[in-house]
């Protein structure tokens, strides 16, 4: 099984992720971690991440995709969580390609819906709690920052929500609920598509 975790910075699709590794044996590829392990790795491929990310600029499509392509190689018994990836229409493209390069496909993508201002709310008061408990945070899990985030998100990754429901794959829930109660509507989705 393979499929997409869509959904706005902060509305849950890593926690999910996590559940789903845990719980179906998932692989999850977080560009974002694959990106950082690349770096370090020593490999060809890791050089190339480590060139573009010192020069302060961008990873290429072709970058990522030949991350992702390396990880379809190694297989996996449960199927991938694609998180952070695919983020534009040339990227989903491309993820339909190579996943069909390897006889797979996608079998869902669930968007996880949620109302802005809550999430905000939400993010920026668990921020706060960890700051007074001593705990680290991400420095951009401030208002401002994640209303410039959301917009970005909105911009460039809103459209796949589009794209997807016109090939069939998009199923949405509400990202806001208890995480138990997503995790178990994505069970219900998952098993459907099973």
């Amino acid at each position: 099984m393979n499929l997409i975790l869509l959904g706005p910075p902060g509305a849950g699709k890593g926690t999910q992720a996590q559940i789903l590794v845990d719980r179906r044996d998932m692989v999850q590829l977080s560009t974002g971690d694959m990106l950082r392990a690349a770096r370090t790795s020593g490999t060809e491929m890791g050089r190339r991440v480590a060139d573009v990310m010192d020069r302060g600029e961008l990873v290429t499509d072709e970058i990522v995709i030949g991350l992702i392509r390396e990880r379809l190689e190694q297989g996996s018994a449960g199927g991938f969580i694609f998180d952070g990836f695919p983020r534009t229409l040339a990227q989903a493209d491309a993820l339909g390609d190579l996943l069909a390069e390897f006889g797979q496909s996608l079998d869902a993508v669930i968007e996880l819906q949620v109302n802005d201002d809550v999430l905000v709310d939400r993010i920026v008061g668990r921020a706060e709690q960890a700051r007074a408990a001593g705990q680290p945070v991400r420095a951009d899990d401030n208002a401002e920052s994640l209303k410039v985030r959301l917009m970005e998100y909105y911009k460039k990754t809103a459209p796949l929500i589009g794209y997807y429901h016109a090939k069939g794959n998009l199923q949405s829930i509400d990202g806001l609920a208890a995480i138990d109660a997503v995790a178990a509507e994505i069970k219900v989705l998952l098993d459907r598509c099973a």
